[in-house]
């Protein structure tokens, strides 16, 4: 397991989980241009069956998809002990889910479309944490 602590990770491993594949591009093409590695998946079970679940150090997903939802896939990271940290963003942003999410430990919850600056903002402290 990860420890979270400490200065960023230069070429940390941020997943993306986005059914939007011009949402998850872009994101993609933002995180590779702060020196960050990125991966990017269709759905939370393409994540959650990829080579990439032990070495991401941070999670950016939707909250709305077809199958697992963002809220379901972060329920299931924290059942099994995966703590990585987990910003959301979603075109359906209400203030039950927001509550949800973030007393489940995420780091952050972002409006679409959202400011680079702010996902900027919450990818830092979500490695620094």
């Amino acid at each position: 397991m990860h420890s979270w602590q400490g200065e960023p990770q230069v070429g940390a491993m941020i997943a993306i989980v986005d059914d939007d594949v011009a949402v998850r591009e872009a994101t993609k093409e933002l995180i590779g241009a702060l020196g960050y590695r990125a991966a990017a998946f269709a759905s939370a079970e393409e994540f959650l069956a990829s080579d990439q679940l032990d070495v991401t150090a941070c999670l950016i997903t939707d909250v709305q998809m077809p199958g697992l939802s963002g809220v379901d896939l972060q329920r299931k990271l924290v059942a099994e002990g995966r703590n990585m940290p987990i910003i959301f963003i979603t075109a359906f942003a209400d203030e039950r889910t927001r509550k949800q999410v973030l007393g489940a430990g995420a780091v952050g919850f972002l409006s679409k479309p959202c400011r680079e600056e702010l996902l900027i903002g919450c990818l830092s402290k979500a490695l620094m944490s």
